[in-house]
């Protein structure tokens, strides 16, 4: 079953365009939705929520379409952004006895474990938490009401390398019983080299390819030539950096064969990212 199926959206601003946006999350797994700043994650992310209106496409969550159901399916959906300012004047416990109040399935003893787990006080105020400590609660708030698909854009920044990796462990437990699905949005991609099940790349406000991660990174090798072999293999490749020892290069597998005589290796998530933005209006 298709904890998340979307079918080409559309949204159109004066300096910015979602272009046929489409990717399926399985139920019970953990999606890697990456991208450069600007590419369109939080958009598309936002449209998913009903917080952005498209001009066209279909969101459907657990086979049923969004905007008819949008009540009920947001009893199912636990969402956490980066960036969302609360009250900060404030106390935890303040905010959560509002927020509660929206959710049929909220569950205390849940609630009250995850402040446990991440070390928060519910006596304090918002402007006392560091921009970690928020990101946490704002997860607690998401982890609280019995959500089966969370949607989460860059829950992790701010996060030091000991607090993210809690977080992914909470992440894999979450999704270990086949019950929960993750879209999991960030730029640190090497949280999602530890974590994700699928990648879903977005350039410019297109897909570029969304796949199981292993299948995903497989499409692409990272390649190392000479300066004097670059011209030969200029239109195969992706992009291209040139260096002291000639030039480092991202290529399609497919398009990689013995006879172009260069090094090659796997290419990590953020390798992809970095040589995919430096072609503009690629499509790959």
């Amino acid at each position: 079953m298709l904890a998340l199926d979307i079918k080409k959206l559309n949204k159109t601003y004066p300096h910015f365009q979602l272009k046929d946006v489409s990717f399926q999350l399985e139920k019970g797994y953990i999606m890697g939705f990456i991208g450069s700043n600007g590419a369109g994650k939080t958009t598309t992310i936002k449209s998913i929520l009903n917080l952005v209106r498209v001009d066209s496409g279909e969101i459907h969550v657990f086979g049923k379409e969004l905007t008819r159901n949008e009540i009920e399916l947001k009893q199912e959906i636990g969402s956490a952004f980066g960036d969302t300012d609360f009250y900060t004047r404030s106390k935890i416990k303040t905010l959560t006895n509002v927020i509660k109040t929206f959710y049929r399935n909220w569950d205390d003893n849940a609630y009250y474990s995850y402040l446990k787990r991440f070390n928060l006080n519910e006596n304090k105020k918002i402007a006392e938490l560091s921009t970690g400590m928020k990101v946490k609660y704002r997860l607690a708030l998401a982890l609280s009401h019995g959500a089966k698909l969370l949607i989460l854009d860059e829950p992790t920044s701010g996060l030091d390398p000991v607090a993210r990796d809690q977080m992914l462990d909470i992440f894999q437990e979450l999704v270990q019983d086949g019950e929960i699905s993750i879209l999991f949005s960030t730029h640190i991609t090497s949280d999602l080299e530890k974590c994700a099940d699928f990648i879903t790349y977005i350039h410019n406000g297109q897909i570029v390819h969304s796949s199981e991660k292993e299948q995903f990174i497989d499409h692409y090798r990272l390649v190392n030539g000479r300066a004097d072999q670059l011209d030969g293999v200029k239109d195969l490749l992706i992009s291209s950096k040139s260096n002291s020892f000639g030039f480092t290069g991202l290529i399609h597998t497919s398009d990689l064969k013995s006879s172009l005589d260069l090094k090659s290796s796997i290419p990590s998530l953020e390798d992809i990212m970095v040589y995919v933005s430096k072609k503009e209006n690629s499509y790959v």
